[in-house]
């Protein structure tokens, strides 16, 4: 099912930040992603490559699920898709803070990200008291 950004959703702070981090994390996947999609020495695939995708489909599925929210009717449905972007963001933090650990110079590009997750979270709060 694919859902149409209702027009209210378009001047939305909530809604542009979400954009704005997806189009983020996505750079920042790009540039970590040349470094770490090398192979040790040993052979082995870096494991932090791994959280360099997670980023990227995490901030994908914000916008979505603030979609959903915003056109259901019923106040518990809401509520779930509520959770659902509060957990995305918590995952994605942590992500972040996965990633700040890794052999990158994408690396740098972390903090900028995690100062945009938390402006999105002080956005989020307020958005959920108005559902």
């Amino acid at each position: 099912m694919t859902y149409t950004t209702p027009s209210h959703l378009s001047n939305s702070p909530i809604y542009t930040k979400a954009l704005e981090i997806f189009s983020l994390t996505r750079k920042i996947s790009n540039y970590l992603n040349y470094d770490l999609s090398n192979l040790k020495t040993d052979g082995t695939e870096n494991e932090h490559v791994y959280f360099s995708g997670d980023i990227v489909q995490q901030s994908e599925l914000l916008g979505p699920e603030i979609i959903k929210a915003e056109i259901e009717h019923y106040r518990d449905r809401k509520q779930k898709h509520a959770e659902s972007v509060e957990r995305l963001t918590k995952m994605l933090y942590k992500n972040c803070k996965r990633l700040e650990k890794c052999n990158s110079n994408g690396k740098d590009f972390l903090p900028i990200l995690r100062r945009e997750l938390k402006m999105f979270r002080k956005l989020q709060r307020n958005w959920m008291l108005t559902l």
